[in-house]
């Protein structure tokens, strides 16, 4: 007991669980806009991968790191075009297209990896976002602009859904596509846009992994933080707010283990400390989202003049 309390009066503890929840809150509002429009998007660990690598090797290349972030969300946006293509335009799987570009973009990432780099056996390292040491909060100062980026997003990407005609015509075509037609809108047209605005931001997600956290690309580096942010949408129930609680409510159990493990004495295997976040996350979702309230026409293909 002494050594959690010891672990939560420490701020490098909640340093390290705002920059854990970074890429997380950035991956998750990609999702929740594909999904207010109705479009589910399992692509978002591929695209993840890619963005990291398009925006590390933009800043290895010569360019400068916000160079690195635009062509990462560029990257991402670019995938997302692909999935809008197969599932809104073709009306495919979206399951299967999500997977499929996952599988796509990560072989390619890791393809033009290797032919950049064929002999390195170490990653090229870059010079990495500096911490915004200007910030009078501790617990913000040492963090990036991108982490400032995300936390920003969530406000607006909530004043967008809420408050605006684009948020309630996008709103509309996940919830009753036929209505939205109805009223003169594009279906295809909202739920392209809201697949690559949110791709873009899953791409600007990976980013942060090499351009922030770290400062190389490596293989395996996204470890499944894609899957995580699909999770948390539902966890959030759509809404940008919950999903920042969400996201903060992961790296919360994350960083925790991550200090469990360096305070334990070995008397517990290490494996427990690591499955501890997922865990108690899958418990928080499955409480949460019983309740939760799904866009009604999230993983409907539709076709224009159906009814």
């Amino acid at each position: 007991m002494t050594e959690l309390i010891d672990i939560l009066a420490n701020p490098a503890f909640w340093i390290a669980t705002l920059r854990v929840a970074t890429p997380l809150i950035l991956g998750t509002l990609g999702v929740l806009l594909c999904e207010r429009a109705g479009v589910l998007n399992l692509g978002i660990e591929g695209i993840m991968v890619a963005g990291a690598f398009a925006g590390w090797l933009t800043v290895y290349a010569g360019h400068d790191l916000w160079t690195g972030v635009l062509v990462a969300a560029l990257t991402g946006g670019v995938f997302g075009l692909l999935h809008a293509w197969l599932t809104v335009g073709l009306a495919l799987s979206q399951h299967v297209s999500g997977l499929g570009i996952t599988m796509l973009a990560t072989a390619l990432s890791y393809y033009g990896y290797r032919v950049s780099f064929p002999k390195v056996t170490t990653p090229p390292v870059i010079e990495p976002f500096a911490p915004m040491d200007w910030l009078g909060v501790p617990v913000l100062q040492a963090q990036t602009p991108l982490t400032l980026l995300a936390l920003v997003l969530v406000p607006l990407v909530a004043w967008v859904l809420v408050r605006t005609p684009l948020g309630l015509a996008l709103r509309m075509v996940g919830e009753n596509p036929q209505a939205a037609e109805s009223q003169g809108l594009s279906v295809a047209a909202l739920r392209t846009g809201a697949i690559v605005a949110g791709s873009a931001l899953m791409g600007v997600a990976g980013s942060f992994l090499t351009l922030s956290a770290f400062n190389a690309f490596f293989f395996n580096m996204v470890n499944g933080r894609g899957w995580i942010c699909v999770a948390l949408v539902v966890f959030a129930s759509w809404r940008p707010g919950k999903a920042l609680l969400g996201a903060l409510l992961f790296a919360f159990f994350d960083a925790l283990q991550l200090r469990l493990q360096q305070a334990g004495s070995g008397a517990i295997p290490y494996q427990f400390y690591l499955m501890l976040p997922y865990a108690l996350s899958i418990v928080a979702l499955i409480v949460v989202a019983r309740k939760a309230s799904y866009p009604q026409a999230l993983m409907k293909p539709y076709r224009k003049g159906e009814r």
